[in-house]
C-alpha cells in the first residue's frame, strides 16, 4: 500500500555504476519496486561491460559521465537532476532497495537535509584487516574534528533533499566524495539523521573498485585539505606549534650557554632556533586572518543555504494531522 507521505514528492534514485553488469539489473528493479513513484538514474562511469545496457533494460534512465571518480558522477548528477528528495546508493548490491522508503520516510518526517545509511556488519564485508581499520580510524578523526553527527561517514546510502543537493559544491573526485558530504552537512550546522542498516556481501563475479591505501591516503589528504579550509587556525596552530617546538629545541642549548658563560658560541644555531620562531609566528597569525576568512565564508554560504526551498516549490510542513499540498507534481528533469 503506497505510503501517503510520499505524496506530490518528486523521487530521484541516483546510482552511479562502473563495471556492476553482475548486480545493476536487480539493483534498479529492487529501486523500481520499493519506491514505484522514483525516477531510477543509473551514471555510467565509463563502463567497459554491459551494465549501460542491463540498466536501461531494467527501466532505469542511463547518463554517461566521462571524468572518471565517483566525485565526478555525484557533482554531474546533482547539477543534472530537479528533484524534491535524492536517493542515492551504489551499483554493486551491497545496499538494500527495501530499506530506502525507509530512509526517505526519515528525511521527511524528521525535516532532516539528509539521512545516512549507516552499515551494519561492514568490517565483516570487507574481509580486509586494513578495510576495517580504516574505517574506525577515520570515523575517530572525523568526529575529532568536526564533530560527533556521523558515526558512519563512508557509507554511500544517502537521502538527500533539494536544499542539500543545490548548495553541495562537490569539489573531489574519486570515493572521498562522501567525506566532503558529511563536511559539508557538519559546518553549515544542517539537520541530519543516521539509519543503521544491514550491509550486504557481493555477489559471485562482483569486486570492489576500493584499493585500501591508495584511496585511503586520498581521504587522508582530502581530509587535511578539508581541515584547511574549514578550520584554518586549527591547520596552521598545529604546524606553528611544530616550528616553535623545533625552535625551543634549537634555542635551549644556546641559552643554557648564554646564562652559564654569558657569551654565544653557537651563532649559526641561534639564528636557526630564531629563524623557525619567526616562522613559526607567521603560521599563527596566518591562520588567525585566514579563520576569520573561513568563517565569513561559512556565513555566506549558510544564507545561500537558507535561501534555497527544501522541496522544488514551497516547503512542506509535515505534521500528524496536517499535510499541505505543493500543487501539481512534475517529473524529475535530467539535462
Amino acid at each position: 500500500m503506497p505510503d501517503p507521505i510520499f505524496d506530490d514528492l518528486e523521487i530521484a534514485v541516483l546510482l552511479p555504476c562502473y563495471n556492476e553488469e553482475a548486480t545493476i539489473a536487480d539493483v534498479v528493479t529492487g529501486f523500481r519496486r520499493e519506491l514505484p513513484q522514483a525516477h531510477v538514474f543509473v551514471y555510467d562511469n565509463n563502463s567497459s561491460d554491459r551494465t549501460a545496457i542491463l540498466a536501461a533494460t531494467a527501466g532505469a534512465t542511463v547518463i554517461r559521465e566521462h571524468r572518471q571518480g565517483k566525485g565526478h558522477v555525484v557533482r554531474r548528477m546533482f547539477a543534472d537532476i530537479d528533484a524534491d528528495i535524492y536517493v542515492m546508493a551504489d551499483g554493486d548490491g551491497t545496499y538494500a532497495p527495501e530499506d530506502a522508503p525507509d530512509l526517505v520516510r526519515t528525511l521527511v518526517t524528521e525535516r532532516s537535509d539528509m539521512v545516512v545509511g549507516t552499515r551494519r556488519g561492514v568490517t565483516d564485508d570487507a574481509g580486509r584487516t586494513g578495510h576495517a581499520f580504516g574505517n574506525k580510524l577515520f570515523n575517530r578523526i572525523y568526529t575529532t574534528l568536526f564533530g560527533k553527527d556521523f558515526t558512519d561517514i563512508f557509507s554511500g546510502y544517502r537521502v538527500f533533499n533539494r536544499r542539500f543537493a543545490k548548495s553541495f559544491p562537490a569539489l573531489s573526485g574519486g570515493f572521498e566524495i562522501e567525506t566532503e558530504m558529511s563536511v559539508h552537512a557538519s559546518m553549515l550546522r544542517m539537520p541530519v539523521s543516521e539509519l543503521t542498516l544491514d550491509y550486504g556481501r557481493r555477489p559471485e563475479g562482483s569486486s570492489s573498485k576500493l584499493s585500501t591505501y591508495k584511496d585511503g591516503a586520498k581521504i587522508l589528504w582530502t581530509l587535511m585539505l578539508l581541515v584547511k579550509e574549514t578550520r584554518p587556525f586549527m591547520f596552521f596552530s598545529c604546524i606553528s606549534a611544530v616550528f616553535l617546538a623545533a625552535s625551543l629545541a634549537f634555542m635551549a642549548p644556546v641559552l643554557a650557554e648564554y646564562f652559564d658563560t654569558g657569551t654565544v658560541s653557537r651563532v649559526p644555531t641561534w639564528i636557526a632556533a630564531i629563524a623557525l620562531l619567526m616562522i613559526s609566528m607567521l603560521f599563527f597569525v596566518s591562520g588567525v586572518i585566514l579563520d576569520s576568512l573561513a568563517r565569513s565564508r561559512a556565513e555566506h554560504k549558510r544564507m545561500l543555504y537558507m535561501g534555497l526551498p527544501t522541496t522544488r516549490s514551497q516547503p512542506r510542513v509535515i505534521g500528524d494531522n496536517q499535510r499541505r499540498s505543493r500543487g501539481k507534481s512534475r517529473k524529475p528533469i535530467a539535462a
